[in-house]
């Protein structure tokens, strides 16, 4: 795999609590100049991240009830669907990890499900499928709690299951990945996001299963 190549795989990142409008202007033409998936950017930012885009195939990307994941299942719907309606195509929604380590699985079942149809329900005024991903957290994760919740993101229609918020403990493993990929089958993305800071790094991950990469060393990576 070349560096060229590999930039189809990444959601170009900037989530800093301190990012400008300078940070995102960058982020959206670095996105552009190499031909990355999307950019992905706060809430706040994604009216001008999409504004930026237009027409250039590049995505945009937001995150939903980040970084924590401990929003209410209506405040995490809600704020889905008014990012698609300023022009989100992929939401990342960190789950809930305190519902996890309850084991009340309904209940996780029910806020990846109502994100899920939130997006869903917005009228982009084109035909287009918004895409869904669910940010597990691997590193606060045994093996079992990350098996349990790809399977029930499968079960409420999401599209891809993602390692890391990327401001945890830990981010993306090979082991983590294998495990995801594993449960989910060909049914579903993977995408490894955190703690991918080089081209090796990121071979690594796509070779354990990932089809999406969530990188801010994005122009590092593809430049070898």
């Amino acid at each position: 795999m070349t560096e060229k190549e590999i930039a189809g795989f990444i959601d170009h990142t900037q989530l800093s609590a301190c990012a400008t409008e300078d940070d995102i202007k960058k982020l959206c033409a670095e996105a552009v100049k190499y031909g990355f998936a999307s950019c992905c950017v706060n809430p706040y930012y994604v009216p001008m991240a999409a504004e930026i885009l237009r027409g250039t195939g590049v995505k945009v990307c937001t995150v939903i009830g980040f970084p924590l994941g401990a929003n209410s299942i209506d405040d995490k719907a809600s704020q889905a669907a008014m990012c698609v309606s300023e022009g989100a195509d992929e939401v990342d929604m960190v789950v809930n990890l305190g519902a996890v380590k309850d084991g009340k699985w309904d209940e996780v079942l029910e806020e990846i499900y109502a994100v899920r149809c939130a997006v869903d329900d917005v009228d982009c005024g084109e035909s287009k499928k918004i895409v869904e991903k669910v940010i597990l957290e691997t590193c606060y994760l045994n093996d079992e709690e990350i098996v349990a919740v790809c399977r029930k993101a499968l079960e409420a229609g999401a599209d891809f299951v993602k390692t890391s918020t990327g401001f945890g403990t830990g981010g993306a493993t090979v082991h983590a990945v294998e495990l995801m990929r594993k449960t989910v089958g060909k049914n579903m993305g993977v995408k490894a996001s955190g703690g991918i800071h080089s081209f090796e790094e990121a071979v690594a991950m796509i070779e354990a299963g990932a089809d999406r990469l969530g990188c801010s060393a994005s122009v590092k990576i593809v430049e070898g």
